[in-house]
C-alpha cells in the first residue's frame, strides 16, 4: 500500500435514532447517527415497526388528501374540459368522413376511365373495305 493517500480511522461514536442505542466502531467520521440499527432493526428483532423518520408517512397521507380534494374540485372543470374536446374531436372526424367518400368515388371514376381507355386502345381497329 501506498502511504500517506489513506484516511485515518478513528475510534467513532454511533448513536439510533430509533431507538436511541449508542456503539463504538471505527470510520473516519467522530460520530454517525443512523435511523436504524441492529438492535431495532425487525429483520434482527423479528418484530415490525414502523419507522417514521421525519413524519414522512403523514407527509405522503396529507399529499394523498390534497390530491383527492384537488380532483374532486376539478372534476367538473374537467369533466366540461374532456366533453368540448370529445366534441371537437367527433366534429373534426365527421367532416374527415364526409370527404372522404368524395375522393374515393372521384378516384374510382379515374381508375375506371383509364381503364375503358386503355381497353379501347388494346383492341385492333377494324378498316372497312366498303370503299
Amino acid at each position: 500500500m501506498k502511504t500517506g493517500i489513506h484516511p485515518k480511522l478513528i475510534s467513532t461514536k454511533v448513536t439510533c435514532l430509533g431507538c436511541g442505542d449508542t456503539f463504538e466502531s471505527t470510520s473516519t467520521v467522530a460520530e454517525i447517527t443512523v435511523d436504524v440499527c441492529s438492535q431495532c432493526h425487525p429483520f434482527y428483532t423479528g418484530k415490525q415497526k414502523l419507522v417514521d423518520t421525519a413524519g414522512r408517512v403523514d407527509q405522503f397521507r396529507a399529499r394523498t388528501e390534497a390530491a383527492k380534494s384537488q380532483k374532486q374540485t376539478l372534476g367538473k372543470k374537467a369533466a366540461k374540459a374532456t366533453k368540448r374536446q370529445e366534441a371537437k374531436i367527433a366534429k373534426s372526424q365527421n367532416k374527415v368522413e364526409a370527404s372522404k367518400p368524395a375522393k374515393k368515388t372521384t378516384k374510382a371514376a379515374k381508375t375506371t376511365e383509364t381503364k375503358s381507355q386503355t381497353a379501347a386502345e388494346a383492341t385492333p381497329k377494324v378498316e372497312s373495305s366498303d370503299q
